[in-house]
């Protein structure tokens, strides 16, 4: 995967963010919302996903949308990203949208290198998932969830479930005392992607959030 960096690369907050094409367009508008939101220094590096139905899927599962289904490499997408996790004189935080969201969040139940979890728009109705998140113990200390107001008004009947899983998510982050947040974005799931995931980011550096909150 080719590598990005972006901000103070000495900075003592690390944000790890998995993107594809598009996100990479969104960067400058991601960043600009960090900087206003976060108030501390940090460093984005941002891993450029090579195909992302199977390096973020965290297990196998049939097409959704399309015929593409997914091919469950998460496990070494992870292996790669924990390379540049040197040790405690630095905080680690992961991040995405999407599906790079959903695999921030798995991420952060195979490993403790990371002190929080930016899911902006996460694919919570992946196949499996929220029982995956019934049965184990997430390892961060702070998530920050999120969602448009009209993601979960789509026909396709595995992914109109989004809104249900993610406030099932909350439900189950929060009851197991993590900081937790979930906050709701105006309109559909391809509206402001860049502004979203730096209103997530910014939350774990800041605690801040941006609109409506389920807390």
């Amino acid at each position: 995967m080719l590598k990005y960096e972006y901000g103070n690369r000495n900075a003592g907050n690390i944000l790890i963010q998995m993107a594809d094409d598009h996100d990479l367009s969104e960067m400058s508008k991601e960043m600009e919302k960090i900087r206003e939101l976060a108030g501390e220094d940090f460093c984005l590096v941002v891993f450029q996903v090579n195909r992302w139905n199977d390096d973020l899927s965290p297990w196998k599962a049939p097409a959704v949308f399309g015929e593409e289904g997914f091919g469950g490499r998460a496990e070494e997408t992870l292996a790669e990203i924990l390379q540049i996790v040197k040790g405690p004189e630095k905080k680690y935080y992961i991040g995405g949208y999407s599906l790079a969201g959903l695999f921030a969040l798995w991420a952060a139940y195979r490993t403790d290198a990371f002190a929080g979890v930016a899911a902006a728009s996460p694919s919570l109705w992946f196949p499996g998932f929220i029982d995956y998140m019934k049965e184990n113990d997430i390892l961060a200390e702070k998530v920050y969830l999120s969602l448009g107001d009209r993601e979960e008004r789509i026909r396709n009947p595995v992914m109109r479930r989004v809104g249900d899983c993610v406030r099932e998510a909350y439900g189950l982050l929060s009851e197991r005392g993590v900081d937790c947040v979930l906050e709701w974005n105006k309109g559909n799931h391809f509206k402001d992607p860049g502004e979203r995931t730096g209103k997530a980011f910014g939350w774990l550096l800041s605690g801040k959030a941006c609109g409506k909150s389920s807390e």
